[in-house]
């Protein structure tokens, strides 16, 4: 199922990098209504997209990479999610497991796996659980046996692994403790199931991973427990990626209700009343509600630039928890506005354009669909608690990779 990798390009600065997710969103725009309605892999478009140079942007220089800042990142998963939201959350894990590895790697593994990275490899994710107490309360183990180490357990949500390259596995090993295990997509006892029914982001294709006695090679074990044991970024930078991914939905929002008001919205109050507008585009009330939108599309667009100056600032590795926790509450604050501005936009847009929207032929709700789906990724209420309990209280948020 998955298409052959292609030697990337290496990409060397921010401009050439938002350019080519531009360029890429553009190649797959004509067919983002098709994909969601599918809900099948979109296996062409993930490997055009593998073989832009884009996976290996946050690579650092010493092992080839240009070690672009999180604003380009941001910029680039914001750009592609503006076309088509559920492509550009496929590689989220795949940023985040770079910087696992640039922090917690060590020698071999980074050249290993940066190698395959920067040659267009993907790293798909297999970390989430269903029944457990908590994020970590983890039934996947990692076990010793005569014949080497092997991965038992089985994943949910697992975004972009049915076409990944490689798999980065949470799991207990022998002594209880938390290791991430990055095994071949296609390795012997590797299952992933495309059997992600939901009503958006859809293309993600976030099915279920089933690995039994999966060979894994000592030398691709991280020990992931240690990153959440001292300030870190990890969290913040993964959640960046979403908060891009939403503020992208809600720009592409915006941006099609403005297209369907213009050139195809009937004035569907045209015999309601005299005196009312001609054109849906001329209508006082149209214009405000489309101005209002607009305005809170740009404030969310601000505030992900501003939590990635902050990110940009303090870089992968915090000098202490004060500033691990400033990168964490500025992507939050930021993750959490565009959340409630993408709903926003993609719900009032039928309001916009009245009840021609709803004809399937534009498939308008995906924005809707997208939205609300991409927004249950984690509560933003918690965002919201933990940035009001640190500016009242001064009270750090938790160390973890949810915020």
């Amino acid at each position: 199922m998955t298409a052959p990798t292609l030697p990337a390009t290496v990409i060397r600065s921010g401009p050439e990098a938002v350019a080519t997710a531009r360029d890429y969103a553009q190649s797959i725009a004509d067919g983002v209504i098709s994909r969601d309605r599918a809900g099948a892999v979109p296996a062409a478009e993930l490997a055009a997209f593998d073989g832009t140079g884009l996976l290996g942007i946050t690579v650092p220089a010493e092992h080839g990479g240009p070690d672009l800042p999180a604003s380009v990142l941001a910029e680039v998963i914001r750009a592609i999610a503006a076309v088509d939201p559920a492509i550009a959350q496929v590689p989220q894990a795949h940023f985040l497991f770079v910087d696992v590895l640039t922090v917690w790697g060590n020698e071999r593994q980074q050249e290993r796996l940066f190698g395959s990275v920067l040659a267009g490899g993907r790293l798909g994710n297999g970390l989430a659980e269903r029944g457990g107490k908590h994020a970590q309360d983890l039934k996947t183990r990692l076990i010793t046996t005569d014949g080497g180490l092997r991965l038992e357990g089985r994943k949910y949500y697992c975004t972009g692994a049915i076409t990944a390259r490689w798999i980065g596995v949470s799991a207990l090993d022998d002594g209880g403790h938390l290791v991430l295990a990055f095994v071949e997509r296609h390795a012997p006892g590797v299952t992933v199931d495309d059997d992600w029914d939901v009503m958006g982001q859809r293309a993600t294709v976030s099915g279920t991973a089933t690995f039994d006695r999966v060979p894994v090679d000592p030398d691709l074990v991280v020990p992931y427990e240690r990153a959440f044991a001292v300030p870190q970024q990890l969290g913040a930078r993964a959640q960046l990626v979403h908060a891009a991914i939403q503020t992208g939905i809600a720009a592409g929002a915006l941006r099609d209700a403005g297209e369907f008001v213009r050139t195809r919205a009937r004035p569907f109050f045209e015999a309601a009343r005299a005196g009312w507008a001609e054109r849906a585009g001329d209508d006082p009330h149209v214009l405000a509600r489309y101005g209002r939108l607009a305005a809170r599309v740009h404030a969310a667009e601000a505030l992900l630039r501003s939590a990635t100056d902050t990110l940009d600032e303090i870089g992968r590795r915090p000098r202490n928890a004060q500033d691990a926790a400033r990168g964490s509450l500025a992507v939050a604050e930021a993750k959490a506005f565009a959340s409630e501005v993408a709903v926003e936009v993609a719900s009032d847009l039928f309001a916009l354009s009245g009840a021609s929207a709803a004809d399937q032929r534009y498939d308008l709700s995906r924005h809707w669909r997208n939205a609300r789906t991409h927004a249950s990724h984690d509560p933003v209420d918690w965002k919201y608690h933990h940035l009001g309990n640190y500016l009242l209280n001064e009270v750090l948020p938790p160390n973890h990779g949810q915020i």
